[in-house]
């Protein structure tokens, strides 16, 4: 194997020299996995909070719906905020995680590959450090998303699960939820986001990293580790996604519940439950693993490709 490969495979197992170049790389992986993933983003919503007097008919049935209204009130509708925020989201995401392994392998004094326990724990500190500005900017996200008009065969229209006004843009979004319940309320969800996203993006690291390591190992990607990076990448993030469902599904309802119905993550767990079954919690599954491999492949091969030029 040329020294080539081993830098592409290590690129993102090893932290880097300057701690900057994670933040960059970060910033750019996450506005490009944004742009590429924000349609799917937005129809896995709008099949998560449906009421059943809008539901729709199936996945095929929303995205036609959602390209009625127009890209910028349909597809990409919510996503100003995101794509302003997300490069900040994904770097400090990437700069705790790069950060975290460097420090788990000084205090080690292992200087050989971090082991795939080190890569997990790095991966669940990152995932807990971009709460803080990830929930505010879900939320807004999602009322938005939610909002998409819906009507259906027998002529009713709906805003997804909750009768609240619409609103044409983000800041009337947030002021209208920091009217309501303060700036507190702008974390709404933030427990379902936690158990979401720690743990997930955990996994979704050790997969990446163990991945890449077999197909350099195997021989099975270029000299530049590009096809490593972007089915690594892909496959981590549609297995991760699969596995924390149930947790995304409670987020977005509860997210887009401007009514105030629900009383916490597990009351909006039971009265899903309750109200519509188990196979609730898996709403949005196919269009979120269809999104999941061609977003996660973009952000971890801009990321891993941009930090391997800085270095």
């Amino acid at each position: 194997m040329d020294e080539e490969v081993v830098v592409a495979h290590d690129v993102v197992r090893h932290a880097s020299s300057s701690p900057i170049n994670d933040y960059i790389a970060g910033a750019l992986g996450g506005m490009v996995g944004l742009v590429v993933g924000h349609p799917f983003d937005t129809t896995k919503v709008q099949l998560q909070t449906q009421s059943t007097r809008t539901k729709y008919d199936g996945t095929m049935d929303a995205l036609r719906h959602i390209q009625s209204q127009g890209l910028t009130r349909g597809f990409f509708r919510g996503m100003s905020w995101p794509l302003l925020s997300y490069g900040v989201i994904n770097s400090v995401f990437f700069g705790v995680y790069g950060n975290t392994l460097q420090f788990m392998q000084h205090r080690r004094s292992v200087r050989d590959r971090a082991s795939y326990f080190d890569i997990y724990i790095a991966g669940c500190v990152a995932g807990a450090a971009q709460l803080v500005v990830a929930c505010p900017v879900d939320l807004c996200k999602v009322i938005l998303q939610s909002q998409i008009p819906h009507e259906t065969t027998s002529g009713i229209k709906g805003t997804a699960r909750v009768a609240s006004p619409y609103f044409k843009g983000p800041w009337e979004a947030v002021m209208a939820t920091v009217r309501e319940n303060g700036v507190s309320g702008c974390y709404r969800g933030l427990t379902a986001m936690a158990f979401r996203d720690i743990p997930s993006y955990g996994l979704y690291c050790a997969i990446y990293e163990y991945l890449t390591h077999v197909m350099h190992d195997r021989g099975l990607t270029d000299d530049r580790g590009i096809f490593a990076s972007l089915m690594a990448g892909g496959t981590s993030g549609t297995v991760t996604w699969f596995s924390i469902m149930p947790f995304d599904v409670v987020k977005s309802r509860m997210q887009a519940d401007l009514s105030g119905s629900y009383n916490g993550m597990i009351d909006c767990l039971r009265k899903t439950v309750k109200s519509e079954g188990l196979m609730a919690l898996y709403k949005g599954t196919f269009v979120t693993c269809a999104r999941a491999f061609p977003v996660n492949a973009a952000t971890f091969l801009t990321y891993s490709q941009t930090l391997k030029y800085l270095s």
